[in-house]
This record gives C-alpha cells, structure tokens and sequence, in this order.
C-alpha cells in the first residue's frame, strides 16, 4: 500500500505510518497511491480522483472537508475522514489570542514602538470582561472558544442550527438573536451552502457598532468587500482573520484593510496539533486496513 503525504505533517508521521507499506510525499505518484493525507492546500477535485485510480482513503488532518469532492469520492467508493477530534484546542487558542490582541492594539504597540514613536495616548484599551461573546458554529472548536470566554468572565451566547443546548453557552433560536447582543463575534461554521457569505452587509447592519469579529472558521462565509466598508465606517472595531478565499489569498481586500490582525491559516498549526492529527491518522488507516 503506498501513502501520500500530500500536504505538511509532523516529520515524525511517515516512520509512524511505515508498518503499514510505502510512505512517499511525492505528489508524482498520486496515481498510485490508495491513502492520501491532506491538510488545506491540495484540492481532491473530481480531476484528482480521476488521476488517482487507486485511492481509496482520504484523510483531511483538520476539520473542513470543502477541499474535498465528497460526492464524487463516494460515488468512486472513496472513505473520506477529517481529524476533526485533533484541532480544537490550537484553533480555539488563535482565536482567543485575536481576540485579546485587537482590543489591546497589540500589533499598533508594536509596529508603533518599532517606528520609535509613543503613541500611548492614542491606544484606547477596552476589556473582554463582562463583555458578550457570540459564537456562531458551537462544535468542538465552539466549545473551546466559549469555556476559555468564560473564564475571561464573558457572557457567552451562540448560534448553531445543529446545537439547541449547551453548558457553556445560552443558544439561540437565530443568528439575528445573536448579532446584536454580541460585542465579540467567533466564526467557526463550517462552509456550507447555507453558511457561504453568510457575514455580509446585511448581517453586518445588525452588528453592534464598534463589534469585533474573530474568524477561524472558513474565509468564504464572510464578504470581503462588506467587512472592509465595516471596518472603514467604524460599524467594526477590528477583524480578526485566519482564513480566506484560498490559501495564500489573491488579491483580498482584508490584507490592507484598517483594524485587520491577519494570520496566514496557522490555526491548527502548532506542535501539539499535529501530533494528535497523526495519532488519529494512524487509527485510522489501522482501522481501514484491519476492517
């Protein structure tokens, strides 16, 4: 069996995965590869799979699977799996610490003291206590988000067509529920039909004025061009984003954007998440090789 390692893992996962056959990261060889490890960058496309004739398992190492042709897998009989499990507490982490940078100015400080200029009087800090947090997707990642909130002394409110109840947050019926109340918003829905664009002016309009937004979610659920006229107008306070239309983005109107914290899709990226991403990987290619 030959195993594509088609996107960057911890260097460890190929010695890990050699009990069961070749493990190569030559992208030359996808025709014949049966399992292939991606993360963000590779596209399994209808074309990807057609070019690969003996792929049977594709493994995600994160959450969203919109890289993936899931219809078209299926069809050819292709199990799909993410590590959804695995990512969590990294991605719940960077979130968190966009929220506490932005109304810190902690990138102005910086990039001020840099330039040798004291502009201390300029920053305007605010708290995130007593505050009220809406988390929009209240999964794993939610979830993480809502309870480090909590300890930060937030109120915590959330919508989530699939969650009608939860401990750590009060849920809402809508996302109109949760947008007016929220001095904090945390994107973390999936990219779905539904959720495409889903911040746009029109939600937007329904924020708080001077809101922040923190997204680590999926970049194509907002409008681009829509939070940058927010930010440009003050109807945000700050944009918080580790995600975008395609990695790295091409032309995004966010990068330059005033009030933006931009990070380059590093939010499942740390040591710690990589290696429970190749320990779940490793259970299940155990698991489709013993079934």
């Amino acid at each position: 069996m030959l195993i594509l390692l088609s996107d960057a893992f911890d260097p460890g996962l190929p010695e890990k995965l050699a009990k069961y056959g070749e493990v190569t990261d030559d992208k030359g060889r996808v025709a014949d590869c049966e399992v292939v490890l991606i993360r963000s960058k590779t596209k399994v496309t209808k074309e990807y799979i057609d070019a690969a004739p003996n792929l049977k398992l594709v493994i995600r190492g994160g959450v969203g699977l919109d890289n993936v042709d899931l219809v078209y897998a299926k069809e050819k009989g292709i199990i799909v799996h993410n590590t959804a499990a695995a990512s969590s507490i990294a991605v719940a982490e960077l979130a968190f610490a966009l929220m506490i940078a932005m109304p810190n100015h902690v990138t102005k400080g910086d990039a001020s003291m840099k330039k040798g200029e004291w502009i201390k009087k300029q920053l305007k800090r605010t708290e995130l206590y007593k505050k009220t947090l809406g988390i929009l997707g209240m999964g794993r990642i939610g979830t993480e988000i809502g309870l480090r909130a909590k300890a930060f002394g937030m109120n915590v409110i959330a919508y989530d067509p699939f969650v009608h109840h939860h401990n750590v947050a009060e849920m809402k019926k809508d996302i109109k529920d949760v947008l007016p109340e929220s001095d904090y918003i945390s994107l973390n829905m999936p990219l779905t039909d539904d959720t495409k664009g889903i911040i746009s002016k029109d939600t937007l309009a329904m924020c708080k004025d001077g809101a922040y937004i923190v997204n680590t979610g999926r970049g194509k659920c907002v409008v681009e061009e829509d939070v940058v006229a927010a930010l440009e107008s003050g109807k945000l306070a700050g944009y918080g984003n580790d995600v975008w239309y395609s990695d790295p983005p091409e032309n995004s109107p966010l990068v330059n954007a005033p009030n933006v914290i931009a990070i380059p899709h590093i939010g499942a990226s740390t040591k710690e998440n990589l290696l429970r991403i190749g320990d779940i990987i490793d259970q299940l290619i155990g698991e489709y090789v013993n079934k």
